[in-house]
This record gives structure tokens, C-alpha cells and sequence, in this order.
């Protein structure tokens, strides 16, 4: 039954990033072939925008050192889809590619830069810049990640007026939208309105604002509803369910773009996605890692 909430948005943009957040963790290399597909699938679905892959060096990331090969196969489709870039090297693919946007993942914490960029947390924005700076000039749409923002592994909780400097440095470099990653899933509902509550305060628009969670403590849907109701309608999620951070180990999968749709769909929020269509894919995806996928809406609709 739908039931709607005339205090939230009426619509909902859903930013997918299984084919790289999602596969970046699996262990087994994933064929270009099925990655391909799931791209296909995905965008056949009604997701309206998919990250592919990230241009990070093959020696960090095994699992997309085939994004050069991944994005050609996909020509003017994979164009619009956006790709990773951790530095000026990385840039310097996507744009050989012809991609048209890209994302840039800045750390909210000291440990973090330190252990996912070789940076310091300061060091992190000069090493932006370039990057920043020269994909606008080449007419790119830019977005940046800033991870950390609920909880760090090694530093505990992460304050928000910290949070909130590195993510508008991090915005001001010419971005065109912010995510707030929860990377370990330890967010709440009441930290993340505090959290947009705080942005806006700092003179950002909510608007400009993306909220990325893991559903480690199983939080994910609470947290999402504490972002509609402040204001924000840009969620990132991982088709199955599937993801993590190579470099932080606590960190579990993503919130599952099913469940997220099954959410929406019962608060009569649009949204765009054909639910069926992205259960047969993430069923199919499963069937190819060799596992059940961790989604609860994918487990219940495909028993």
C-alpha cells in the first residue's frame, strides 16, 4: 500500500554506484563482460545515473583495473556515466575516454586521507585542485565524496563541524554536489539530520547535498528518512546491496538499491526505477559472485 508523507519530497533521484563501489570489494575479479551487462541492465532499469568505474591504479583496486576496456565497450552510453578519479592521471583517462563527469573522494578524517589517498587531510585539497579545476575547464560535471562523515574505524566519531569544513572545501573547489558517505554504517537518524542541519547552517543548500549510507547496524531506510525529512532527495546506493571500502574493513555493504526503491515506493515518492527489472539483475549479479545477494527486498521477490 502506498501511503504517501506530504512533509517529504515527491520525487527522488537514486545515484547508483554498484559497478564500482558495489564490485570494487569483491575479492574474485569480476569478467568485463558481466560488468558490462550490469551497467546495460542497470540503465535499462530507469536508474538515471550509474557510476561505472573508477580510473584508480590497478595495484590499489585489482577489481577495476579493467575500466579503460569498460567504458569503450559501453561507447556513448558509458559517456554519461560517471567515473571515479583519484588524481590528475586518473582525470586524464576519463577525459581520453570522453567521459563527461566524474567524482572526486575526499576523507572527512586525518586517518582516513591517510590510509585511502597517501595524503594528510589538508593535503587532500591541493592534490583536488588540479583535478577540480582542469575537468571543469574541459566542461566535466564534477562531484565530490567526502567519506567519514558519521564514524572512522581508527578515530572514533567523526565531529561534525569538521565534517562540515572538509566537505565545503571540498564542494568550493567547483563541485557540482556533495555526498556525505556514512563508509562504516554507524550513522543514526538523529546525527543525520544534525549533520544537513549543519551544512545548511554553513550556508550550503541541501539541494546540493547527497547522503551515501551502509547498512552495517542496519540503519540505512531510518537514515534515509531523516535525509527526506531535511530536505535531501539525492540518495547513493548499491544494486544488491553489494560494496564496501577496500581500506576500511568495518565497512559493509551498501544500502541496496531495492530496498531503497521499496522504501520510496511506499511513501509514493518517484523515483523511476522498475523494481522487477532490478531484482532479475541483481538476482542474476548473484548468481554470477556465487552468493545470495545481501538485499532483503531481492531475497524476498526472488525466492
Amino acid at each position: 500500500m502506498v501511503v504517501p508523507d506530504a512533509d517529504l519530497s515527491k520525487a527522488v533521484t537514486i545515484y547508483e554506484v554498484g559497478p564500482r563501489d558495489g564490485l570494487q570489494n569483491e575479492a574474485g575479479l569480476v569478467p568485463i563482460e558481466v560488468k558490462e551487462e550490469l551497467v546495460r541492465r542497470l540503465l535499462a532499469a530507469g536508474l538515471p545515473i550509474v557510476e561505472a568505474a573508477s580510473f584508480v591504479h590497478p595495484k590499489w583496486v585489482p577489481q577495476l583495473a579493467d575500466a579503460e576496456e569498460l567504458m569503450t565497450r559501453l561507447g556513448d552510453l558509458g559517456r554519461d556515466c560517471p567515473v571515479l578519479v583519484p588524481n590528475e592521471r586518473g582525470l586524464d583517462r576519463a577525459l581520453e575516454l570522453g567521459c563527461r563527469h566524474v567524482a572526486i573522494f575526499g576523507s572527512a578524517t586525518e586517518t582516513f586521507a591517510q590510509k585511502n589517498l597517501n595524503r594528510s587531510l589538508d593535503e587532500q585539497f591541493a592534490m583536488f585542485e588540479p583535478v577540480v579545476r582542469r575537468a571543469r575547464d574541459a566542461g566535466l560535471d564534477v562531484r565530490a565524496y567526502v567519506s567519514m562523515c558519521f564514524g572512522d574505524p581508527w578515530e572514533g566519531a567523526v565531529p561534525i563541524e569538521q565534517v562540515v569544513s572538509v566537505g565545503r572545501r571540498l564542494f568550493d573547489l567547483g563541485a557540482s554536489q556533495l555526498s556525505l558517505g556514512d563508509t562504516i554504517g554507524v550513522g543514526t537518524a538523529g546525527h543525520v539530520a544534525a549533520l544537513v542541519d549543519a551544512f545548511a547552517a554553513g550556508g550550503m543548500r541541501v539541494d546540493d547535498l547527497a547522503l551515501h549510507f551502509h547498512d552495517t547496524y542496519g540503519q540505512a531506510l531510518s537514515n534515509v528518512q531523516a535525509g527526506l525529512r531535511a530536505g535531501v532527495t539525492t540518495y547513493d546506493a548499491s544494486a544488491g546491496g553489494l560494496g564496501g571500502c577496500p581500506y576500511a574493513m568495518s565497512a559493509t555493504g551498501n544500502l541496496a538499491t531495492e530496498d531503497l526503491v521499496w522504501f520510496l515506493t511506499g511513501l509514493g515518492i518517484e523515483h523511476g526505477v522498475d523494481l522487477p527489472a532490478l531484482v532479475e539483475t541483481s538476482t542474476w549479479l548473484a548468481g554470477h559472485l556465487g552468493r545470495p545477494s545481501p538485499s532483503a527486498v531481492v531475497r524476498a521477490l526472488s525466492g
